[in-house]
Parts: structure tokens; sequence; C-alpha cells
């Protein structure tokens, strides 16, 4: 590879990520060519990239940006894996590859600019998607509101039977009183 070419890849790396929403860096020592295409393809489908790099390469591309703090981290075989959307997605497909392939080992990662251990990654991939997290969280909101909307309710029906009772007992003892 001739200094331009490294140049180019390092500027591509930069851009991928610059533009990056999560990262997971992981070792792929073990792991065969069919194994790595498969882990590719099921990557593919998420909308998410694999791409082998070479360490020195990341280094330089990682200069001056959130990246720079997993350095510690490019040693030996590395690929690293983007999302450029919910990082979820990204986390539940290495999860479930490293359940069937123990070859595959997550380094660390780096999710919305901060730097996310591998017990990080694996309890990202325990949450529910997106959309369900921001249901139950309007589903939280709504609650107490429905809970006041009720009990605002309820209080002039509660004024009305208190009223209605209290005519009634006039009504009774002036019955009683004209006897």
């Amino acid at each position: 590879m001739n200094k331009e070419e490294k140049e180019q890849i390092v500027s591509d790396l930069r851009k991928r990520v610059e533009q990056s929403k999560a990262i997971v860096l992981t070792g792929y020592r073990g792991l065969n060519v069919e194994q790595v295409n498969t882990l590719r393809h099921r990557l593919r489908e998420e909308k998410l990239s694999y791409h082998v790099v070479k360490n020195t390469l990341i280094k330089i591309a990682a200069r001056g940006t959130a990246l720079e703090k997993l350095n510690d981290y490019f040693e030996g075989p590395t690929a690293m894996v983007v999302s450029y959307g919910d990082p979820i997605p990204l986390a539940k497909v290495l999860m479930e590859f490293a359940k069937t392939l123990p070859s595959l080992e997550i380094k660390a990662g780096m999710i919305e600019g901060r730097m996310t251990p591998p017990e990080g990654v694996k309890a990202l991939a325990s949450m529910p998607p997106r959309e369900v997290l921001i249901g139950q969280i309007l589903g939280e909101i709504q609650t107490p509101g429905g809970q006041l909307g009720a009990a605002l309710l309820s209080l002039p029906q509660q004024i009305l039977y208190v009223l209605q009772a209290r005519a009634d007992q006039l009504v009774t003892s002036s019955v009683e009183d004209g006897k």
C-alpha cells in the first residue's frame, strides 16, 4: 500500500468515525472467512458496517475525535463495527454472534461519544428497541396526567353527591316535619 492509498483510507475512516453514533471494536482472531462474511451480511441487514482496520491507520484517523479514547484497544487483529443510527441493533447483532462464536471478542465501544466497556455493549443489547423505550416513557408521562384528570373529574361528581344527599335529607326532614 502506498502513501496515497493510506491517506485515502485514513480519510475514509475519519469520515466514518465523525458521522457515526456508535462504534464497537471487535477482535476476530479465531474466526474463519465464512464466519466473518456471515457476520458482515447480518450487520448489513441492520444497516451497519464492518471494517477490518490496520491499527496504525485507525489510530491516525482517530486523532482529534472521540474514538481517540479507545487507542489502548487497537491491539491485535481489530475490526470496527459502525452504526450511524440507533446503537441498540449493533449491540444485539454482536451479542447474538458472540453467543454462537465465542472467538468474536468485544473489545470496547464508543456510544455517542462515550467510551463503553464490553459489559456496557452487552447491557445495551438487552435493552428494548428505541421505539419501545419511547412508548414506555410516554406511557409513564401520561399516567400522572390521566390520574390527575380522573381526580379532577371526580371532584365535581363527589360535590354533586354531597349536595344531592343534603337535598334528600332536607326533603325527608321537611316531609317528616309536615306530618
